[in-house]
């Protein structure tokens, strides 16, 4: 099956970029002329501009509407009101095998009661849309507009300086957002690199036009054009989830530390039961940080070691560092082994121990607020 394409596709060829599948669509890794490590410097330093037109879109319109999202979903939509997104999470319903296990997480953009965007990840926003439409009472549409919408991200210091200079809202609060239907560009306090930023979106159509326009803002700002490769190590360093990674329809939230995405008090949503049951008894294993002072560098898979050589664990992500000069990773380790910070594991690199250090994340100051 092909990839599917990017609505900025050509800019990326034109820029060099090294391309590879997400999710059934052909994005940049990194571009020419400097790679993950200066690109992951320029979101940390001054500003990057990401294209993840990869993730889904879709609307849920129509009376109850957003009632509908907050029955279904974990988190609880009374807690923000229009003009505001969330992050949350579509979990395995009750009932079902592995209920209670992580179908997506995404990003619910509040305009009113009977008007919900949403933004799921691109392997499963069929699946979250088609899950909702089947929920959907008489009168509420769920609409698919993943080859409609692209999605852009404005990551750093100077992110704000790039879009007041493009000549778009920047003086927004954490997780608020301008725009919408019908208005040029929807612009919103958010990202996933735990830097000052914005994710912006567009009818696909006008992506092109708005990627040089931000361009342009930014040339005396340091902006770089940044790949789904710098993407991993910003959020792999603040210690954010990547479905797939460290949320699954096998990993919960309760496992993920990811409760605080849920409304534990809401009367209803997807997996309720399951989850109140494992929060009761406490999950068998929770993701914390491994720092790894070695040359070795954790990769997803690998076991964790205690220091008699038992397994106690599983790497999730792992990565080098570009900030720390280090290796780092996240993992799942067994709650009955008592892990803290602090204590002193090894990681299995290739049939060798390598020595790390339990940390909680993120392994580097976040500045998102």
């Amino acid at each position: 099956m092909t990839a599917r394409t990017s609505p900025l596709h050509d800019r990326h060829v034109a820029a060099g970029a090294k391309l590879a599948d997400f999710g059934g669509w052909s994005m940049p890794i990194e571009y020419a002329g400097g790679g993950v490590l200066a690109e992951h410097a320029a979101v940390r330093e001054a500003v990057g501009l990401f294209d993840v037109s990869h993730l889904g879109t879709g609307t849920v319109r129509g009376p109850g509407a957003a009632a509908l999202v907050d029955a279904c979903l974990s988190n609880d939509l009374s807690r923000i009101g229009p003009g505001k997104a969330q992050y949350t999470l579509c979990c395995v319903p009750d009932g079902e095998p592995d209920a209670g296990g992580v179908v997506d997480d995404l990003i619910v953009y509040l305009h009113g009661d009977d008007d919900v965007l949403l933004v799921p990840n691109a392997a499963n926003a069929q699946e979250v849309l088609a899950r909702l439409a089947d929920a959907a009472p008489p009168g509420v549409t769920v609409t698919d507009r993943h080859e409609e919408v692209a999605v852009l991200a404005v990551q750093g210091p100077r992110s704000a300086a790039v879009l007041s200079a493009a000549g778009l809202a920047a003086d927004l609060s954490y997780m608020a957002f301008a725009g919408g239907e019908g208005q040029e560009v929807t612009v919103c306090r958010t990202g996933y690199t735990g830097e000052h930023g914005y994710e912006l979106l567009v009818a696909a159509d006008r992506a092109g036009e708005l990627w040089d326009r931000l361009l342009a803002a930014g040339a005396g700002e340091g902006i770089r054009p940044c790949g789904l490769g710098a993407r991993d190590t910003l959020r792999t360093e603040m210690g954010y989830p990547l479905h797939g990674h460290e949320l699954s329809r096998s990993i919960t939230p309760n496992q993920a530390r990811s409760g605080w995405a849920v409304g534990w008090r809401k009367p209803a949503f997807w997996g309720r039961e399951a989850l109140l049951a494992e929060r009761e008894a406490g999950p068998a294993r929770l993701l914390w940080g491994l720092r790894a002072p070695g040359r070795g560098i954790p990769r997803p898979g690998m076991a964790v070691l205690d220091d008699g050589g038992a397994r106690v664990g599983e790497v999730t992500s792992g990565t080098f560092s570009p900030t720390l000069r280090t290796g780092i990773a996240l993992a799942l380790l067994d709650t009955a082994a008592q892990p803290a910070e602090g204590a002193a594991l090894a990681v299995d690199v290739r049939g060798r121990p390598q020595p790390v250090e339990v940390v909680k994340p993120p392994f580097v100051p976040s500045h998102v607020r």
